[in-house]
């Protein structure tokens, strides 16, 4: 079944779906390998291993090179940050044909001003209410497979109050996003409000941002350690063959026996 399929089933089910954050590939496939049913590529995460805070500062090639490497490593569903969609309706819809070719399940679009920052950044702007419709609108015309989902993301709330991200929620879904997601939601009141406010069911797939503090704070500590004693505690280890199995080392090993690849140097070249 094709991963967007299997988002939209899993949209239209009565179960909660958890999707947390992953920065690439190898964190993709740790989250499937314990029974995730769904990943989200953070956009922060994305720009933070390539040294950068999420300030829009990636560029769409940069991004979508990042989705290709996780959805070809997993096969459940990707859902993707796809920031403001990197320019106007054009940009967008040429960014929906990259993230599709990508082979994710799913992007969301955000209403701020480009460059972007992150939600919880100060300084964050957003569009006038027209000109993300437009962009919505683009982006379905766009999508080539009906189940990719077009995720709607208002960034309103922390800019311009409550009853504007109501009144953009409402003008997105009239645009036809499949999703609308608020950043900056604080409270089950919230939600409840939120749902009231524009008719739609809130979607049953809740996104976890952990990830990328937890990452720092392990690491860091690892490194403290290692420069203040000399050695980590075996005790923080993986073994190397955890990894090497995790990411097909034995798939690897039986496609060599099978085609007769040998680790040997020809002689008669």
């Amino acid at each position: 079944m094709k991963a967007t399929t299997k988002l939209r089933q899993m949209l239209n089910s009565n179960d909660m779906v958890v999707a947390p954050f992953v920065l690439n590939a190898l964190h993709a496939k740790i989250a499937e390998s314990v029974g995730f049913q769904a990943v989200y590529m953070t956009g922060a995460g994305t720009a933070a291993e390539r040294g950068f805070p999420d300030v829009g500062l990636l560029t769409m090639t940069e991004m979508v090179a990042n989705a290709k490497y996780i959805a070809n490593a997993v096969d459940i569903p990707v859902i993707c940050d796809s920031d403001t969609g990197y320019g106007n309706p054009l940009n967008v819809m040429r960014s929906v044909q990259e993230y599709e070719a990508a082979g994710v399940a799913a992007i969301h679009l955000e209403d701020q001003v480009f460059p972007k920052k992150c939600g919880f950044f100060e300084g964050k702007q957003v569009t006038p209410v027209e000109d993300h419709v437009q962009k919505i609108r683009a982006a379905l015309d766009a999508r080539k497979d009906p189940d990719f989902v077009i995720i709607a993301r208002c960034d309103a709330y922390a800019v311009t109050g409550w009853e504007d991200t109501i009144r953009r929620c409402k003008a997105y879904v009239e645009a036809g996003a499949d999703v609308v997601f608020v950043d900056g939601i604080k409270s089950d009141e919230d939600i409840r409000k939120l749902r009231q406010g524009h008719g739609r069911p809130a979607p049953n797939i809740t996104i976890c941002g952990s990830t990328i503090w937890l990452i720092y704070q392990q690491v860091k500590e690892s490194f403290e350690e290692l420069k203040a004693t000399g050695a980590v505690d075996p005790k923080r280890f993986a073994t190397r063959w955890d990894v090497a199995s995790l990411l097909g080392l034995g798939e690897i090993y039986e496609l060599e026996r099978k085609y007769g690849v040998s680790d040997t140097v020809p002689t008669n070249v």
